[in-house]
Formats: C-alpha cells, structure tokens, sequence
C-alpha cells in the first residue's frame, strides 16, 4: 500500500524558510511524477510544485516561481520543497502527491495517492 508521510511544516516569520519532506513507502517513486500542492482555508487546493521522474524536469506556479525548489532523492524515495522568502500568503496545509505517471503534470487529476499534509504558517 503506498503511503506518503509529509514532514517539516511550522510557524515561520516573513522572510524565513522551511524545507518540507515527503517520504513515500510501499512504493519506488523512481518512475513517477511527485507534486506539491496546498490549500488554504476556504481556498480550493492548488499546484505549487512538481518533478518529473526520469530528467527530474521541474515546474513551478507563479506565485512561487523564483522562490521555492522541489527536488526528489529517488535513493531515499523522498522528495523535497524548499521554501525561500516565505509570504503569508504562503500559508496553507502541504500536500505531496504521487503521479499516475512519469510525467503527470500539474492538475490533481494526474495524481493518485496524497500525504496527510503539514501546516506551513507564515505570520509575524
């Protein structure tokens, strides 16, 4: 049974960073896409981040393009979400997703299996 266990989330001033993790078990993540995505409250959930698995090709939405990096170690089958110049608008429960494919994209419906998710808060 696959399972994915999200880690890292908390309470961070503006500015700061945090670095979220997503271990998945009963599962290879080599031949899959792994996304990032969030949900804020009362606010649909939404593509943040996602990597491909066989040239690790990334993609990014504007809102945090420039700022946040995803990167996968199939070795450990974990995937990772650095998170630069956090906004409080970044605020939102984070979800890592395994793709149906090796190149799902950043809809959910490309993904199939989610973590429980972690807050990630930013706030002074």
């Amino acid at each position: 049974q696959v399972q994915l266990v999200e880690s890292g989330g908390g309470l961070v001033q503006p500015g700061g960073s945090l670095r979220l993790s997503c271990v998945a078990s009963g599962y290879t993540l080599d031949y899959y896409a792994i996304g990032w995505f969030r949900q804020a409250p009362g606010k649909e959930r939404e593509d943040v981040a996602c990597i491909t698995s066989t040239d690790s090709s990334t993609y990014y939405s504007d809102s945090v393009k420039g700022r946040f990096t995803i990167s996968r170690d199939n070795t450990k089958n974990t995937v990772y979400l650095q998170m630069n110049s956090l906004k409080p608008e970044d605020t939102a429960v984070y979800y890592c997703a395994l793709g149906r494919t090796a190149y799902s994209g950043s809809s959910l419906d490309d993904y199939n299996y989610w973590g429980q998710g972690t807050q990630v808060t930013v706030s002074s």
